[in-house]
């Protein structure tokens, strides 16, 4: 089969690899028809996760059939639809038991295009199954479910649900890219008083206005926090959600919030960054990370079929699985391409 391997930072091809198989009895494997690039795939091109080894085949977020399955899964069939979350869950472990599944113990967690190969790819293997995979109803498109793979539940879970976003809130969005888009999305949800996105961009910006917020900030041009204090009567937003994953924006989203007030970090560090004890101490802040679990995955399907959320909104550029290359050059160049999130559908099968 033809898979996007990654050969070391800032190396990647479209190779030949050999087909997956069943190792273990909860595996399946499913022909993938849908996927999709993910900014931590370009981190992982850059040398930034050195537990990615040479040789992976990259991905996380996917739809497909299902082709194989093990012996022991029992809640998919062959030609079943399906898709593949970006988390896996062996569902025994301490952690699978409380809902982290991110942090399972038992082989799960952040694995595809991570540890083992993953779903940028003709078909893959999928441990876990059971518990890792999701039925597509019929009415909803590849297209409509692909960001519930990782994005959408990122969003919702690490943002705006550790953020406790509450009806009424004046929410701050700091970096309007793909999941702080999501964030805007799924934050409309709780009917907040105000969503205010900040960003440097005035093309995201734009995009972060068509998708719900009511106030946007160019903080490269003007003050987001005497915005924010303005927009506020001097007491700052109820929540801030840092999109981003740089210094400068934790930094900032910090300083944005009211005292009392909580912020909800999304964004991927590679660097350090500064929490300013001196200056925040006393305001009774309520500071959150976490990489996401997808517990709220099938909510979201539910909130998608009755059309409370358009997933497939995120979609600027299309291409087929033959055009992966391409497709990168088009993703890790979003600022002048316009990419927001491009989509890899298969036109063909050659396996």
């Amino acid at each position: 089969m033809k898979a996007l391997v990654y050969h070391g930072p800032g190396q990647r091809s479209w190779d030949t690899v050999a087909d997956p198989g069943i190792v273990d009895p909860t595996d399946i494997v499913v022909r993938i028809t849908c996927s999709t690039i993910c900014g931590t795939d370009l981190h992982i091109l850059k040398g930034d996760v050195p537990e990615t080894v040479p040789g992976t085949v990259l991905g996380h977020e996917a739809v497909g059939i299902v082709e194989e399955i093990g012996a022991g899964v029992t809640s998919v069939d062959v030609g079943d639809r399906v898709l593949l979350s970006c988390i896996s869950a062996c569902g025994r472990c301490r952690f699978c038991k409380q809902a982290s599944y991110g942090q399972c113990l038992g082989g799960g967690g952040w694995i595809f295009g991570h540890l083992i190969d993953g779903l940028q790819a003709e078909y893959a293997r999928v441990p876990f199954a059971d518990n890792s995979v999701h039925k597509v109803p019929a009415d909803l498109t590849d297209e409509q479910v692909l960001f519930l793979a990782d994005i959408l539940p990122t969003a919702y879970e690490v943002g705006v649900l550790n953020g406790a976003v509450r009806p009424g809130d004046v929410v701050a969005i700091v970096g309007a890219g793909p999941v702080g888009l999501a964030a805007i999305l799924t934050a409309r949800l709780y009917t907040p008083g105000r969503i205010v996105a900040v960003d440097l961009a005035d093309t995201r910006l734009q995009r972060a206005h068509d998708f719900g917020a009511d106030v946007t900030i160019n903080n490269g041009r003007e003050d987001a926090r005497a915005l924010i204090m303005e927009l506020t009567d001097g007491l700052g937003a109820d929540v801030a959600i840092e999109a981003v994953g740089v210094p400068a924006t934790f930094e900032l989203a910090v300083d944005l919030v009211r005292p009392a007030g909580r912020v909800a970090n999304i964004g991927v560090h590679g660097k350090p960054a500064t929490l300013h004890l001196q200056r925040v101490w006393d305001r009774d802040l309520t500071i959150t990370t976490g990489l996401v679990d997808t517990y709220s995955t099938p909510t979201l399907i539910r909130l998608l079929a009755s059309h409370h959320i358009d997933a497939q909104r995120f979609v600027t550029h299309r291409f087929g699985f033959d055009d992966f290359m391409r497709a990168y050059d088009v993703f890790s160049r979003a600022g002048e391409t316009g990419a927001l999130k491009v989509v890899l559908n298969r036109t063909g099968d050659p396996r």
